[in-house]
């Protein structure tokens, strides 16, 4: 919790606003902490009269203490805190927020963001409805809605379905079917207001769609233009429906009147005059900022937009006809954009890109031939996310735009001015051998740097221009009036100029070396390299280089060496140029891209899971056939000690195996048929007897 700790200023007011951190109510607040107390009760003009009499009569000042001290919930405690919080809160239990909103003057919730609050304003209201008695001063209660309480209202008028609502039909109003807890919590902060309106007074204030300082709801429309990733930018359904909206600072001027007036209808509209439908609205922000074109989607499609809650869905789709009658005859309203979006969107785009810091990075590298400059730009747009702009392949570019639109007979563009400039640079081109005059080539460039990709992100001009009176014709664009020009959208000279340079040995060398196939079909061959190395040198040392340009501009070039071809030679390079530039004034890396890295990462690891299993298994195959032919050879030696000792036992039996074949298989083969004749009492003694008897040499 950050508090501060000094007195609260006489005749101030503490206002307590919930999720302090979020898009509406964060700009609310810092609204009315630029505010004084009662301002909106005095029209700026009769302000001023006032002080002219105040200063002729020496009448009493007015107290330039009473002011708003901003406390409030957070939904996540960080570290980063906003000078006009007085105090913030996070993970309260209900009686210590209850204490809180006891010390306040102004309690405001809004609910038109997060559908979550709806459970604690309804809680916080109540509450307060119970301890008036206890109130130390009047207590004002503010619920910032949203007009999707309105959504599916029948018309006022069935013969002319185009007449507007006003607040006199909001008794008659009916929800959306996502809104009826909205509206339920509407019904009862009137009601509760009616009890004591003197000690507590409470107020419903139904807000159009929010846009400005940054957006929030459109967000997604200003976001798809300013990338220029597509080259239309999708409307869903027919885009025909009319969209209430409001500025959030015009939202917050309703507010402090309110609090100022305290007046005596306690349920109020807010939005600007416009009438402007979907359709309108996403054709003037892509006009602004993207591509300029648009295309027609099915509503399902909005579905599939992952940025998007339903909130802000049902939001987009509605299609309602309302005017704000009450604040426009009694409230004292500095319109920041009354006649809406459409009408105010370049103040409105303007808007976006200071809050957000998406503002353009325009560097330019110079430098000799094959010092390595598209190797250095191209990583810096890469850290950047910045257009890389190259001589050749922008007239390329252009040639081929030219081409495409002369083909396309339905056009925007007149086709016969296209054709004409197109022939021109042909004729040009055949006339000097492939190349343009200077004339020509300004103009593409010009007109490059002048697109809205360059312009919302930026650009790394590589190697171009060449000369002093090159850079002055190319930029001589930003020296014209600002009524021609608009002071941040034609501005297209660089912010950083760096020189890259190295020794003619250096390069030279560098260009020997590369590969044949490198060389052919450029301008790396010895004789062009050489003619191109030595026209450099000699323009750099004329009395008006092209560096002494840009130091006339005051812009100055950062100078950086390159001595070996070492890649950590050039990361260090690329690191000086960064630390140079500062931050990226982009867009961080979107869940798209996160998601793409944790796909390609997840990828790899499974690629190296697979070359590690195959690697294992490999050894595990060659260790089993090591096994397998080590095993073979045992048993084939094994079999060889059998056959030798079975050959040798065989040797050795021969001598018996005769002996006894010869002499005593024939007498024992008698006496076995004497003893089966016989039949014996004991066999072996009388087979034992007879071969003694008649072989006694046995």
């Amino acid at each position: 919790m950050a508090d501060k700790t000094e007195e609260r200023p006489r005749n101030s007011k503490r206002v307590f606003i919930n999720n302090v951190d979020k898009y509406t109510s964060k700009n609310i607040a810092r609204f009315l902490d630029s505010c004084a107390v009662g301002a909106s009760l005095v029209d700026p003009g009769e302000a001023d009269v006032e002080e002219d009499d105040d200063r002729l009569h020496d009448e009493q000042p007015k107290d330039k203490g009473a002011t708003f001290q901003i406390v409030g919930t957070v939904s996540s405690q960080t570290e980063e805190k906003c000078s006009f919080i007085a105090e913030d809160y996070s993970n309260l239990k209900r009686e210590d927020l209850l204490c809180h909103l006891m010390n306040c003057d102004v309690i405001i919730y809004d609910i038109t963001q997060h559908a979550d609050q709806i459970d604690e304003a309804q809680w916080a209201v109540s509450a307060l409805h119970e301890q008036m008695d206890q109130f130390s001063g009047p207590k004002m209660f503010i619920l910032v809605s949203t007009i999707m309480t309105w959504a599916v209202t029948k018309p006022a008028d069935k013969d002319d379905p185009e007449i507007p609502f006003t607040e006199e039909h909001y008794k008659r109003r009916k929800a959306h079917p996502n809104f009826h807890d909205h509206i339920g919590l509407e019904k009862l902060v009137v009601k509760l207001g009616k009890t004591k309106s003197s000690q507590f007074s409470t107020y419903v204030v139904a807000s159009g769609l929010q846009y400005g300082m940054g957006e929030h709801i459109f967000h997604l429309f200003f976001k798809m233009s300013w990338l220029g990733e597509v080259s239309e930018v999708p409307i869903f359904g027919d885009g025909s429906n009319i969209i209430p909206a409001i500025h959030i600072n015009d939202l917050a001027g309703i507010i402090q009147n309110v609090i100022d007036h305290k007046p005596k209808s306690q349920y109020l509209l807010a939005v600007d005059d416009s009438k402007n439908t979907m359709e309108e609205i996403i054709k003037a922000v892509t006009l602004v900022l993207g591509p300029g074109k648009t295309l027609n989607v099915s509503k399902e499609e909005i579905y599939l937009i992952r940025d998007l809650t339903q909130t802000d869905i049902d939001s987009l789709l509605v299609n309602l006809r309302i005017e704000a009658t009450y604040l426009k005859e009694n409230f004292n309203i500095q319109w920041v954009s009354e006649t809406g979006m459409v009408e105010n969107i370049e103040q409105i785009a303007e808007e976006y890109k200071q809050t957000r810091g998406l503002l353009p990075l325009r560097i330019c590298i110079l430098g000799p031939p094959a010092v390595g400059k598209s190797t250095i730009a191209e990583r810096i747009c890469k850290h950047y996310k910045l257009h890389h702009v190259k001589l050749k392949e922008t007239i390329n570019e252009t040639l081929e735009n030219l081409e495409s639109c002369v083909r396309i007979e339905d056009v925007e563009n007149d086709q016969s001015e296209a054709q004409e400039f197109l022939d021109t640079l042909k004729e040009n081109m055949h006339q000097n051998g492939g190349k343009l005059d200077d004339q020509y080539v300004i103009r593409i460039m010009r007109d490059k740097l002048r697109t809205k990709p360059c312009m919302n992100q930026g650009f790394v001009l590589d190697g171009f221009p060449k000369t002093y009176e090159q850079a002055k014709e190319l930029f001589t664009g930003d020296e014209e009036p600002e009524d021609l020009q608009s002071k941040h959208e034609k501005k297209i000279i660089p912010e950083f100029v760096f020189f890259v340079d190295a020794t003619d040995v250096f390069l030279k060398n560098r260009v020997l070396n590369l590969p044949e196939t490198v060389v052919e079909g450029t301008s790396y061959t010895p004789e062009q390299f050489l003619r191109r190395l030595a026209n450099f040198r000699e323009r750099n040392v004329e009395d008006e280089t092209l560096l002494n340009y840009f130091e006339d501009q005051e812009i100055h070039p950062e100078h950086l060496e390159i001595t070996s071809n070492d890649d950590n030679e050039y990361l260090l390079v690329i690191e000086k140029i960064c630390k140079k530039v500062g931050k990226p004034k982009n867009y961080g890396t979107v869940l798209e891209e996160v998601e793409e890295e944790e796909r390609r990462q997840a990828e790899q690891q499974l690629k190296e899971q697979a070359a590690l299993r195959a690697e294992a298994e490999r050894r595990e195959e060659e260790e089993a056939q090591q096994r397998d032919q080590r095993w073979g050879q045992w048993n084939q030696c094994l079999e060889d000690v059998r056959r030798q000792e079975h050959d040798l036992l065989e040797s050795q039996s021969e001598p018996l195996r005769n002996y006894l074949t010869r002499d005593v298989m024939p007498t024992l083969t008698q006496g076995l048929i004497e003893c089966c004749r016989i039949r014996p009492d004991d066999p072996i003694d009388f087979l034992a007897e007879y071969l003694l008897k008649n072989n006694p040499e046995v």
